[in-house]
């Protein structure tokens, strides 16, 4: 008996740990990732966002499209997210930064995004295909094929001033 109570108090206490130190970042809009990235010394990566179809992706859809969950989960980064992580984010936005990015609540301060391991611990995440076929998949009607690594060149935004 004393054997099965410590058990159990020692599963509660590993999952208790575990939900304190899980952190749930917000997702803040590209409005604010714009802020350091559309500097042209650091690439002016929200400037070329703006020029992509990811940036108005809500755009494409037509009619009820527009409210159609099934759709908007792929065409906006809102539509993808739990609505209690949106703090600034807008509809609108298409497909923005944080759908490929993650969250930037936690990465978002200048001195966490001079470390690639600080922003990563705080929410960073890199695009992978996996990632993109979330969306891009035979589950779209709008579906043409995919290939990651073309794709990826398309919409590649290095940081020059990061290499």
């Amino acid at each position: 008996m004393y054997v099965k109570t410590l058990l159990i108090a020692c599963f509660l206490l590993f999952l208790g740990g575990n939900y304190l130190n899980a952190q749930e970042y917000e997702y803040i809009g590209a409005a604010k990732c714009k802020t350091c990235h559309n500097k042209p010394a650091k690439g002016a990566q929200y400037k070329q966002w703006l020029g992509t179809k990811h940036a108005k992706a809500m755009e494409s859809l037509v009619g009820d499209e527009k409210k159609d969950p099934a759709c908007i989960k792929c065409h906006s980064t809102y539509g993808a997210v739990d609505e209690d992580l949106i703090a600034t984010l807008k509809i609108s936005e298409g497909v923005s930064c944080e759908s490929c990015h993650g969250p930037g609540s936690g990465y978002k301060s200048n001195s966490t995004m001079k470390s690639r391991e600080k922003s990563m611990a705080r929410g960073l995440i890199l695009p992978t295909e996996q990632l993109c076929l979330e969306c891009h998949n035979e589950d779209s009607p709008h579906y043409k094929g995919f290939n990651f690594e073309e794709y990826m060149e398309k919409i590649t935004h290095p940081n020059p001033a990061a290499q």
